[in-house]
């Protein structure tokens, strides 16, 4: 006896197709939030952390990480610096942005902000350091010659923010600058690059690298 082969139709195979491209699809979409969502609480890093410098400089009249008096502006576990000599209390935040050395300014910066619960975060010795939306570090110092991330840039301060990828310090740049990743106020260097290095002009081809990006202002 002959047995009969059955298969698909055309109308099965076409909604199979129409399945597979709406879970595609879904998919796709939802890349593209999670990657909208990183970038913009990336772009809140370099908004947010002006207003915690301006804010410290309200309230005590000194820059946070710099206060010779942060033991009696903020009480305990900051300390006094006394008798209050240089580089402490001379306006400028000191130490490399992404320093974990806990005498540097730029490293007390945010023990300083965060018992003026200006920003979240632990203030116990050894306390870590805040990181990114993609988990690199991300700091700030003034932006001294001697100090300066990407050469170049010019401001009073700077902050740097590492572990990006290309597509997302692309768009950075776009969403706080000119969109041009060697010129203007927000630029991009290889991460890891040394200080003072030259930045690089960004292309979808370089979206897979991972950089540093600095803002100044």
């Amino acid at each position: 006896m002959k047995r009969q082969q059955s298969g698909f139709t055309l109308v099965e195979i076409a909604i199979v197709l129409v399945i597979i491209g709406l879970l595609l699809g879904g998919i796709l979409k939802g890349q593209e939030l999670i990657n909208s969502a990183k970038v913009k609480n990336l772009a809140n890093d370099y908004r947010v952390i002006p207003t915690y410098i301006y804010a410290y400089q309200d309230r005590f009249k000194t820059l946070p990480g710099d206060d010779c008096q942060a033991g009696t502006h903020l009480g305990a576990p900051a300390v006094d610096v006394s008798p209050c000599t240089a580089p402490a209390g001379n306006g400028v935040i000191g130490g490399n942005w992404n320093s974990t050395t806990a005498t540097d300014e730029s490293y007390l910066f945010w023990q300083h902000v965060r018992l003026a619960n200006l920003a979240a975060g632990p203030t116990a010795a050894g306390y870590p350091l805040p990181t990114n939306a993609v988990g690199g570090p991300i700091g700030v110092s003034s932006a001294t010659a001697a100090q300066l991330q990407i050469a170049g840039m010019t401001g009073t301060y700077q902050i740097c923010s590492g572990g990006i990828q290309g597509k997302f310090a692309r768009q950075l740049d776009s969403t706080l600058d000119d969109g041009v990743t060697n010129t203007g106020s927000v630029r991009v260097v290889p991460d890891p690059s040394a200080l003072n290095a030259t930045a690089a002009v960004l292309t979808p081809a370089d979206d897979g690298n991972v950089y540093i990006v600095c803002m100044t202002f």
